[in-house]
């Protein structure tokens, strides 16, 4: 009877919380899965972008707990086409000085956190990530010019635990 009502609460949290990546996102199928499957059963995006292609790519990001963000692309006929994970050092090189926040948020997607400092007239967007190659807690930064908005540099850190 045990094992009943424990599966029963397993399913239960699927149906109620649609956006829990675990439970959803190795069910979909480049190809094959569309975009009202999507939203179905992740719920709605945090953010849509439109590409060049006729393309569109929607941005299921779990900051400030979670250490990912899924971008998954569709066609112009809302089939899926893709599904990347977002934090990665691979994309992290891509961010260069000068970068606009509009175009940082494209590849990393929104930060989980945002802390002004105005002495050193500095913007700072975290995002907590893996950790490489400890379990570690992680945070990338992307610091940006307060006047300009641009990009200045960008850091990636282990934070300290309590001992």
């Amino acid at each position: 009877m045990f094992k009943q009502f424990a599966a029963g609460l397993v399913s239960l949290a699927a149906a109620v919380l649609p956006g829990c990546d675990a439970v959803h996102l190795d069910t979909f199928e480049p190809g094959v899965s569309t975009a009202a499957e999507v939203r179905q059963r992740m719920g709605a995006p945090a953010a849509e972008y439109a590409n060049a292609d006729g393309s569109v790519t929607w941005e299921y990001n779990r900051q400030p707990q979670g250490v990912h963000t899924h971008m998954l692309t569709f066609g112009a006929d809302r089939i899926l086409l893709r599904i990347e994970q977002a934090l990665t050092d691979e994309n992290y090189a891509k961010l260069a000085n000068g970068m606009t926040k509009e175009a940082v948020q494209r590849i990393l997607g929104r930060p989980g956190s945002t802390t002004t400092f105005p002495r050193q007239r500095e913007e700072v967007w975290e995002w907590r990530v893996e950790g490489h190659p400890s379990n570690d807690e992680w945070r990338f930064h992307a610091h940006f010019d307060v006047d300009s908005g641009l990009l200045v540099r960008t850091t990636k850190m282990a934070l300290q635990r309590g001992g």
